[in-house]
């Protein structure tokens, strides 16, 4: 297992960006390659929110605070556990980075990043998810890029996933 060089535990990485970037895939292959606990942002999206992106309508931040704070309750489990642990979660605002942070203030954020044509590329061709292509645009609106005092780096999802996770091990390890 590799160990962050900050305070040689396990690190808790929290895997953000748009809807359809790959944040699934990259999480449960960085999850596999470190040997942590994995978990999926959208399993912690009470119904009401499900029912309602799934109506093609974006979340408000009052519908997304109950969601990030289960998130965060995760991670710092994760942490004060010592057995570190990877999540996925759009994070898109600053805001939401925070709340996260505030449950477990070690967390790495890896943004995967990538252009709008193909993220609308990719969405158009998944299958069996509950966010449609048509709130993509909502998502790029509010986006915040991670700033320079939140620990994290950027990743451009142009390429291959195993490639995007061997990127990601060694920002870790930095």
């Amino acid at each position: 297992m590799a160990l962050s060089a900050e305070n040689q535990q396990p690190p808790v990485v929290v895997v953000m960006g748009v809807s359809g970037v790959g944040k699934t895939t990259v999480a449960r292959l960085l999850a596999a390659r470190l040997d942590l606990p994995y978990a999926e942002a959208d399993d912690f999206h009470p119904a009401a929110n499900i029912a309602k992106m799934s109506a093609g309508t974006p979340l408000d931040d009052r519908d997304r605070q109950p969601w990030l704070r289960a998130l965060g309750g995760w991670l710092g489990e994760r942490a004060e556990a010592g057995s570190g642990g990877v999540v996925t979660c759009s994070a898109l605002k600053r805001d939401y980075r925070d709340v996260l942070r505030a449950a477990c203030p070690d967390a790495f954020f890896l943004h995967l990043s990538g252009s709008h044509d193909l993220i609308g590329d990719r969405l158009a061709h998944r299958t069996g998810h509950f966010m449609p292509p048509s709130l993509l645009d909502s998502q790029y609106a509010v986006l915040e890029p991670l700033q320079a005092d939140e620990r994290g780096t950027v990743l451009d999802v142009d390429a291959a996933p195993d490639t995007l996770v061997e990127r990601a091990v060694a920002a870790l390890a930095r």
